[in-house]
């Protein structure tokens, strides 16, 4: 069986949402950890198995997955019959697999450094900036509902998160504010708040 280490109000929380959304609760054991918060509080637990105490931790059998793109890429294509991600072959198979590591290489680091307010020419020549971040959702969204289209996927899920989870405290064009709205709207994330 699939096991789940998950911390509440966490970068975890994105995956217990696409289990919900996956409509897989019953093939994925969900097991609570702490970690070390950015407070203080919390601990590592020494229930998680993940090197470093941190979640989002997936283990199947003897296996395991972390990152939350590779873990999505996992549970995607382990269970297709969702749709939330685009199985190998599928005509949009790259543009899913772009979005989860430019999520991953991109936008959750430029948007750490701008929150931190750092900023270096070395930064900005590798990772890109978050202004052009922005640009770049503001271009796609501006055009389509969701990053794929007209459905929600796995990568709305992913890409959304930080907008959703620090609110007003970042930046946004109209076009991804309702893209946020859209994303927040689903009954997984309802009923992962409610958990």
């Amino acid at each position: 069986m699939l096991t789940f280490y998950h911390a509440p109000n966490s970068r975890s929380t994105s995956i217990r949402q696409l289990i919900l959304e996956l409509g897989v609760a019953d093939k994925v054991k969900t097991v609570e950890v702490t970690i070390p918060r950015q407070d203080g509080s919390g601990a590592r637990d020494p229930k998680n198995p993940h090197p470093e105490g941190k979640v989002p931790y997936l283990t199947d059998g003897e296996d395991y997955v972390r990152e939350r793109a590779a873990i999505i890429l996992y549970l995607t294509d382990r269970f297709p019959e969702a749709g939330l991600g685009r199985p190998v072959g599928d005509a949009q198979r790259g543009r899913y697999l772009s979005w989860l590591i430019w999520y991953q290489g991109v936008l959750e680091p430029v948007t750490i450094l701008n929150w931190a307010k750092l900023d270096h020419p070395a930064v900005k020549a590798s990772l890109r900036d978050y202004d052009t971040a922005l640009q770049r959702l503001d271009e796609v969204l501006g055009r389509q509902p969701y990053l794929l289209g007209d459905d929600f996927s796995a990568v709305d899920l992913l890409c959304a998160g930080p907008f959703a989870w620090f609110g007003d405290q970042m930046p946004a064009t109209p076009a991804i504010r309702d893209w946020v709205a859209r994303c927040m709207d689903r009954p997984a994330v309802r009923e992962t708040a409610e958990r």
